[in-house]
């Protein structure tokens, strides 16, 4: 799956998703979400500084932008996490592409 850095994304209607001590927990809302080995997906604290901006109105070359000066990594690394966080929730279900509008 090709994720484009100039594509919006979502997260998914099927998905809830709360902080806990710092994670971001996602729980699947209907069957076929996720793994099927894991019921619950947790972010980290990288993943959640990516999750947060995935708001269904930012391109994803913004949020690379945003991030990279918010934190001190060099911008092809934040680059390389976001496109590959994005690419593995999108493959779960996770996030959902929003039409060009």
């Amino acid at each position: 799956m090709t994720i484009s850095p100039d594509a919006v994304y979502a997260v998914s209607d099927d998905v809830v998703a709360r902080e806990i001590e710092g994670e971001i927990i996602i729980v699947p809302l209907v069957a076929g979400i996720g793994d099927l080995e894991d019921e619950l997906f947790t972010l980290n604290e990288t993943g959640k500084a990516i999750w947060d901006k995935l708001d269904g109105r930012r391109r994803l070359t913004e949020v690379i932008q945003e991030l990279s000066a918010e934190y001190q990594a060099a911008p092809g690394e934040i680059e390389a996490d976001v496109l590959g966080l994005t690419a593995e929730l999108v493959r779960r279900r996770m996030l959902v592409a929003v039409p060009a509008s």
